[in-house]
């Protein structure tokens, strides 16, 4: 059964489609050469463009219509090899040419779709409709005077991707689920760093509701959202808020709202506008986008490989499950670093010590795996070890653990500390023979019928050997031992 809101008048169907602004990964701005750093001076990378002065005209970056193709590319979206620019008018502070430089009838990307996976294993597809360039607007900060907003220009005319999906998107979780996706394709891509936090990649919800088999109803759209959280609590609250409003005889108004996390509710910021609102009309100094197939292809042979198809290898290359292949390349860099523990060494011990030990370790220090105090080849130098007998899987945990308190490679520590595995049967037979003296009633019972003892006597000779003998060797000498 799919997320429905139960009313007075009966069930509830949510109708979600989502417009995420992505900022575009380039060392300067979709029409200047002004420096798109984050973080700079207030209004110190801001050029006669961007400032809109008299007579300066906008020169396109080819960079920036790069990585919108490869974005499409990556979103298995159509590529218009044809395209335009038209002007988008409207007044704000923060927008110094009274207008905004966007792609409105004719987009550079058209229909794609992004695969989902739920928490319950389902997949689903969610259509995106178009992707298209446009100009971000400048910053206006409003805490730093008690009664004047300042206006920072650094981010005006950095190249911005809108990628719009269709209303495809039915519950809370499908919309997080979405977004975690289209945030790992373009990482993987290097088209955007999808920093929410930054604000390199915010979101537009628009959420409307309606009972099952009913045409859509009115929606309202929620601005700027920018955390994967707080979209799926806006489309909750707003959803609510909607049904309320229809089953008390209401109409729902289309308007544009923002999301109070703190207070849990959306709240009306301005009437929504519609495209003739903002009188578009195709910039006149710009000419029509024109690219060619030959230079799509390239760049489309050029795309490192994509989170699914890096699933699917490691499952069918490494053996391992579909669960830990999926926690593998959410984040690239942590499936770069597996791909090198893993690559000529068992596959399932090495996901194994990645997601499991390493992962604990990372969350204890405070790393990540860029900033690890154990790199990949020093984790898959420690499993060589494992797999020649150097070390057993106990030892292993003791020499990662000085791994990352130190730094050292595992070979060092092995020797230093001298914990190279016992597999002298001499040594071992010797340990037995100990354990057994000591324990001549344990040696009878056994022998009487108790065989549950034997996992006793395993772990005395470990302790014997400090841990060092090889457990297989043990298994075997000692039930020739008992058994005599």
């Amino acid at each position: 059964m799919s997320y429905v809101i139960e009313g007075k008048t009966g069930s509830w169907e949510i109708v979600v489609g989502l417009e995420v602004h992505a900022q575009v990964v380039s060392n300067s701005k979709l029409f200047s050469g002004a420096s798109t750093t984050f973080g700079a001076e207030p209004n110190s990378q801001v050029s006669l463009v961007d400032a809109a002065f008299p007579g300066m005209l906008p020169v396109i970056n080819k960079e920036c219509v790069a990585q919108a193709v490869r974005t499409g590319l990556g979103l298995n979206a159509r590529i218009n090899l044809e395209s335009r620019f038209d002007r988008k008018n409207y007044f704000y502070a923060d927008l110094p040419q009274g207008y905004q430089i966007s792609q409105f009838a004719h987009p550079i990307v058209g229909e794609g779709t992004i695969e989902i996976e739920l928490a319950n294993g389902e997949t689903r597809k969610i259509g995106i409709t178009r992707l298209h360039m446009e100009q971000d607007a400048g910053k206006l900060i409003h805490d730093q005077d008690p009664t004047k907003s300042m206006v920072d220009l650094n981010r005006a005319g950095v190249a911005l991707m809108e990628i719009v999906s269709e209303p495809d998107i039915r519950e809370p979780e499908e919309a997080g689920a979405y977004l975690r996706k289209l945030r790992q394709i373009l990482r993987y891509l290097g088209t955007c760093d999808g920093n929410m936090e930054e604000g390199s990649m915010r979101a537009d919800v628009n959420v409307s509701v309606r009972k099952a088999g009913e045409p859509f109803r009115t929606r309202c759209e929620i601005k700027n959202v920018n955390s994967i959280r707080f979209v799926m609590q806006a489309i909750e609250v707003e959803a609510a808020r909607q049904v309320e409003i229809w089953e008390n005889g209401g109409e729902v108004d289309q308007e544009t709202r923002l999301f109070d996390a703190a207070r849990g509710e959306t709240r009306t910021m301005r009437s929504k506008e519609d495209a003739h609102d903002y009188r578009y009309f195709p910039d006149p100094d710009l000419l029509p986008l024109v690219i060619e197939q030959e230079w799509v292809d390239a760049l489309k042979a050029a795309l490192p490989e994509l989170p699914d198809a890096k699933r699917a290898r490691f499952q069918s290359e490494y053996g391992i499950p579909f669960y830990d292949a999926g926690v593998l390349v959410a984040e690239q860099a942590v499936a770069d670093f597996y791909e090198t523990v893993a690559k000529g060494r068992d596959g399932k011990l090495a996901v194994s010590w990645v997601t499991g030990d390493l992962f604990a370790a990372l969350n204890r220090t405070g790393k990540t795996i860029e900033t690890s105090p154990v790199n990949a080849e020093a984790l898959g130098q420690m499993l060589d070890l494992i797999a020649d007998g150097t070390i057993n899987g106990k030892i292993a945990k003791e020499v990662f653990e000085d791994m990352v308190e130190t730094g050292e490679g595992p070979e060092a520590i092995v020797e230093k500390k001298g914990l190279r595995q016992v597999t002298d049967t001499g040594v071992i037979d010797a340990a037995i023979e100990s354990v057994m003296t000591k324990h001549a009633d344990k040696v009878a019972e056994y022998r009487s019928g108790k065989d549950k003892l034997f996992g006793f006597f395993v772990g005395q000779v470990m302790k014997e050997t400090k841990g060092k003998a090889n457990p297989a060797l043990v298994n075997g000498a000692l039930k020739s031992k008992l058994d005599a």
